[in-house]
């Protein structure tokens, strides 16, 4: 047991050495807010913090927007991180798969988590999405996949598959449509359900402020 404070803290040193300066909004401090996020949730529901941070630290250590597509890659990479570690196999599974269910799949699709700790994980990320970080983190990737600000001959689009959300390449002020005020109403946990209605509230303004200047106003 007094082993898992170093175990987390060297997993937490070797993702900063993994994605410090990464300019898409998927960089270390993108991977720090939602490990302290997951684990002010996590206080106050009991759940195995061991896992919970693990797996907020691990959670886009490959992510498959940066893969291909493939979203097999982080899971695998996290198991081959944790066996190296020596953790103990029951957690390396729990982890994987909180890895595995916790990205978001499209509008017209549900993102299960199968356990406590995966769905403070998800919500902890899922903060992170929104808000005045996630406008500024929205724009950053577009801005890295090359991606119009916005472009008012395109509309939204509810994608009903995985597949489909994950080869979309619509301007970002769609994103804010199609993902970032749809999670609001998906977050799992008491605590993280308060801080989303903000959050929440301060994209919607942003967008009203963004129309208004759009038309010169």
């Amino acid at each position: 047991m007094s082993e898992r404070p170093a175990l987390i803290q060297t997993t937490a040193n070797h993702i900063q050495s993994l994605l410090s300066g990464e300019g898409s909004g998927h960089d270390w401090w993108h991977i720090y807010r939602v490990w302290q996020n997951a684990k002010n949730i996590a206080k106050n529901e009991q759940a195995d913090l061991f896992i919970v941070e693990l797996a907020a630290l691990l959670h886009d250590i490959a992510d498959h927007k940066f893969h291909g597509g493939d979203d097999t890659v982080g899971p695998r990479v996290a198991r081959e991180w944790l066996e190296s570690l020596q953790v103990e196999e029951p957690a390396i599974q729990h982890i994987c798969l909180i890895i595995k269910e916790i990205s978001f799949k499209g509008a017209g699709t549900i993102s299960a988590m199968s356990s406590l700790e995966g769905r403070i994980v998800q919500d902890a990320d899922r903060l992170d999405a929104i808000g005045a970080i996630g406008i500024g983190r929205a724009f950053a990737y577009g801005g890295h996949k090359g991606r119009e600000m916005y472009n008012p001959e395109i509309k939204p689009i509810l994608h009903d598959s995985f597949e489909a959300y994950k080869t979309a390449s619509a301007p970002t002020i769609n994103h804010f449509y199609e993902k970032l005020l749809l999670l609001k109403d998906r977050m799992h946990t008491t605590s993280a359900k308060a801080m989303a209605e903000k959050r929440h509230q301060f994209m919607e303004e942003f967008l009203e402020q963004f129309y208004q200047e759009w038309e010169g106003k």
